[in-house]
């Protein structure tokens, strides 16, 4: 029998799918998922992700079943699961998408490709993102980006299938797998049917909110897109989600002020989109920054003063800081929070609490259920300033408490004890007199922690040890090999990720605030 196999993995979807749709014109076709057991035991695995996938996977092989196919699913490593198929019955060619994923998603993958090899099979792989394989020279990027966003979507032919050569396997159960049995409750659903709603509601209705209300964790559930999960597990392809953009935008009259709201966010949107692939490059250009800063000269920075009590009261929203203890509460019950309260936790675990980003990173890849790896692990190392060619960001959590939840509404809801502390004392509870605590039903130490550390204490000292190391001079001519193979090319003098400082008459870009903007 002869045919091609197309291997799915971060691109559950059967639309603009260049991997079946090339391996397609060939002939008959076997679509495999393989469910790897080393991948998910891997310490930036959740139930969650894998809960996501399996419902995907369903309405995947709902819509092959269409065509007289479906999603033939094989548990094993993936080396051993091709040759257990190339031994029941020879192909010759394996397609799929490219993927920048974590260190041993990178490990399997040159294994897959040295077992091809040897069994004289071709692996095409097929570029999904505007990340670019190989790439030698920043310069060039963001053409090369406008370009494959501007390839024509592939759209789903009438298909032939392969009868598969073995059986499916069952799937497996979750403590098999190693992995902890939380899954969020409140957590968005698998699948390319509601990707596709979430995009049009998006589109349609919710993106006059986005500039202005991204930031806010009260208005961020609505005013972002929510389709960071469709994108990072593949349900939408960013191609799709782009020109339906770009087409929404041209649609819009643009004469009464909705309709200049929508304009403004879905040009804001847009950029994000952009920036979306600018980090998920690093990672494929410098697969180490997972595990090792960007900036060497910061080694040793952190690593040796690692608090584990801080860490185990940060990851329990035990750290007295109610915005910070509300955030984790909401990211345990949904799997998401919005750009600015990301990039709020990541500082201050980075700052006041000074934890080493990689252990940070990698329960926080857990808890999002929109996990990707080259934009999680560049942003976990800018946020922390070992990058060292960003500015430092150091967000306060009282003060962005009073800026975006003025009124304690987000706070009340997520930290159930405070919701009779008043407005004055709600972000500094510790501040309370004893009598007032009783008055409120709330004792401080118990229902809501004592700070951690002294907050401006010790961030204080936290900013001065990072611009301590900064100033070094080995530090300092480390800088250029790090613009050279990171930094944007919007503007060649600037050293940081940050778009142009704008002409004067024009409306400043959105900066890079967050850690998934594909989220926002």
């Amino acid at each position: 029998m002869s045919y091609r196999v197309v291997w799915f993995k971060r691109d559950l979807r059967w639309h603009d799918h260049a991997a079946l749709a090339q391996a397609a014109q060939g002939g008959p076709v076997l679509c495999l998922y393989i469910l790897e057991p080393s991948l998910w035991r891997q310490p930036d695995a959740a139930l969650q992700h894998l809960a996501f996938i399996r419902e995907s996977l369903r309405e995947l092989h709902r819509a092959l079943r269409h065509q007289g196919g479906g999603v033939h699913l094989l548990v094993g490593e993936a080396p051993e699961v091709l040759a257990r198929l190339h031994a029941a019955a020879p192909f010759a060619e394996l397609h799929s998408h490219e993927e920048t994923g974590n260190a041993p998603s990178y490990e399997r993958d040159k294994a897959v490709a040295r077992w091809c090899r040897a069994q004289g099979v071709r692996w095409v792989e097929h570029r999904q993102f505007g990340v670019v394989r190989g790439l030698k020279d920043r310069n060039r990027w963001a053409g090369q980006w406008e370009a494959q966003m501007a390839v024509p979507q592939r759209l789903l032919q009438p298909l032939a299938f392969a009868t598969a050569p073995c059986p499916a396997d069952p799937w497996p159960a979750a403590a098999s797998l190693g992995l902890n049995e939380y899954d969020p409750p409140a957590r968005q659903r698998g699948g390319r049917p509601l990707g596709l709603a979430v995009l049009d509601e998006f589109l349609q209705e919710r993106s006059g909110q986005y500039r202005g209300g991204i930031s806010s964790p009260l208005s961020a559930p609505t005013a972002c897109s929510r389709l960071s999960p469709y994108l990072s597990w593949g349900c939408l392809s960013l191609r799709e989600v782009v020109q339906a953009t770009q087409e929404t935008l041209l649609g819009i009259e643009g004469q009464d002020p909705g309709d200049r709201r929508r304009q403004q966010g879905l040009q804001a949107f847009l950029s994000r989109l952009h920036w979306h692939c600018h980090f998920i490059q690093k990672l494929e250009s410098e697969p180490e920054i997972e595990w090792r800063n960007m900036h060497r000269g910061y080694d040793g920075l952190r690593e040796a003063s690692f608090h584990s009590a801080h860490f185990e009261a940060l990851q329990a929203g035990r750290t007295g800081w109610p915005l910070v203890d509300a955030c984790v509460a909401m990211l345990r019950h949904t799997g998401w929070l919005n750009f600015r309260m990301r990039a709020m936790l990541v500082s201050v675990a980075a700052y006041p609490l000074w934890l080493h980003w990689r252990p940070v990173g990698q329960w926080l890849a857990t808890q999002f259920l929109d996990y990707e790896p080259g934009i999680h692990w560049s942003q976990m190392q800018m946020q922390s300033g070992t990058t060292g060619i960003n500015l430092t960001r150091v967000y306060n959590p009282i003060k962005q408490a009073r800026e975006h939840d003025p009124q304690g509404r987000f706070v009340r809801h997520w930290l159930p004890a405070l919701r009779r502390v008043p407005d004055a004392w709600l972000f500094e509870p510790w501040r309370m007199p004893a009598e007032l605590q009783a008055r409120c039903g709330v004792k401080v130490g118990v229902d809501i922690a004592e700070p951690l550390v002294e907050l401006s204490a010790a961030t204080r000292q936290a900013k001065a040890d990072l611009h301590a190391r900064r100033q070094l001079s080995q530090v300092r001519a480390g800088v250029a090999e790090v613009i050279e193979r990171h930094a944007s090319r919007a503007n060649r003098h600037m050293v940081s990720d940050r778009e142009p400082r704008p002409r004067r008459q024009q409306a400043a870009p959105p900066a890079q605030l967050g850690l998934s903007f594909s989220a926002d």
